[in-house]
């Protein structure tokens, strides 16, 4: 039978535990809960832009392109892997790290190999895992991941279309966990630059007109459809940019609260046994000392 110090001090302990595991499951909801409003008020407006934005596409001239939609020979390629700051989040930070690794070896292993491919990191995990394992990491954002906005976000977006302007890299990849529920994240792995611009010809009369092909969608463009497109291609990237990371972010609070929820559950359990272990013990140390009194009185009386 345990001593009963021991088994009392266990209890303190893990009480404790379960004090701080409770608090993170708290805050991680809150932030569950504005980051997934966010989240699902972004998305009816991303994917109605994006929808836009490809109607344009399949009705402009085919002479009106994108410098972002440049198709180019891939001579260097930039991998930007999103985690999280903090750990005790379950596998958010594991699944991002392992789907990384897995994509550098199936699809850029020669661009590792002739060093020609670059890691910027979001979030300290993912960047110290991959240092650890010899990865060409050069540079992290982390500091987005605070108080994440989406002044913020754009800024980052004008940094890596500059990048791709410059043809510092011919591709970049992002590895993020897309938001579902609270319990589910999905791994994506989405190619940011060059943009996919689709195919189509004009089908509209006159110079301000377009219509997209096959959509029966007809736009009247001012004030021409050249400086329309060049400026809503920088808004959609930068909008692609903060869904990402605002996917991400919301992705690992739910993972905290679940992981949170979990490990309070279990020290709950715990500490369950813990008493019943305690209670056991207190009991019998009662009767050993009632079995020496009774045996001394006895001795007494001899």
């Amino acid at each position: 039978m345990a001593n009963l110090k021991e088994v009392r001090t266990r209890i303190e302990s893990v009480n404790s535990t379960k004090q701080i595991t409770s608090a993170m499951k708290m805050v991680a909801a809150s932030k569950l809960r504005k980051s997934q409003n966010a989240i699902l008020a972004l998305r009816p407006y991303a994917e109605k832009f994006s929808e836009i934005m490809r109607n344009i596409t399949n009705g402009i001239d085919s002479d009106v392109s994108s410098v972002y939609a440049e198709e180019r020979p891939v001579e260097r390629v930039l991998i930007i892997p999103i985690s999280s700051n903090k750990g005790l989040c379950g596998v958010f930070n594991a699944n991002v790290i392992r789907s990384t690794i897995n994509l550098i070896n199936e699809e850029f292993k020669d661009f590792l190999e002739s060093q020609r491919l670059d890691i910027l990191c979001v979030g300290s995990k993912v960047e110290e895992t991959l240092k650890f394992k010899k990865m060409p990491v050069v540079g992290n954002e982390s500091s987005l991941l605070d108080n994440l906005t989406y002044e913020k976000a754009a800024l980052f977006a004008e940094q890596l279309m500059q990048m791709f302007i410059e043809k510092k890299y011919d591709k970049i990849v992002f590895v993020y966990n897309q938001f579902k529920n609270a319990a589910t994240q999905i791994l994506v792995t989405e190619q940011f630059l060059p943009i996919n611009t689709g195919t189509g010809t004009s089908a509209g009369t006159g110079a301000g007109a377009g219509m997209s092909a096959g959509t029966g969608v007809e736009y009247i463009f001012q004030p021409n459809k050249e400086d329309i497109y060049g400026e809503m291609v920088p808004k959609s990237l930068k909008m692609q940019v903060y869904k990402i990371l605002l996917d991400s972010f919301t992705s690992e609070q739910g993972a905290r609260m679940l992981s949170m929820t979990q490990a309070t559950d279990n020290a709950t359990e715990l500490l369950k046994e813990l008493n019943l272990t305690y209670n056991k013990a207190r009991q019998s140390a009662i009767t050993n000392e009632l079995v020496e009194i009774v045996s001394g009185a006895d001795a007494q009386k001899n």
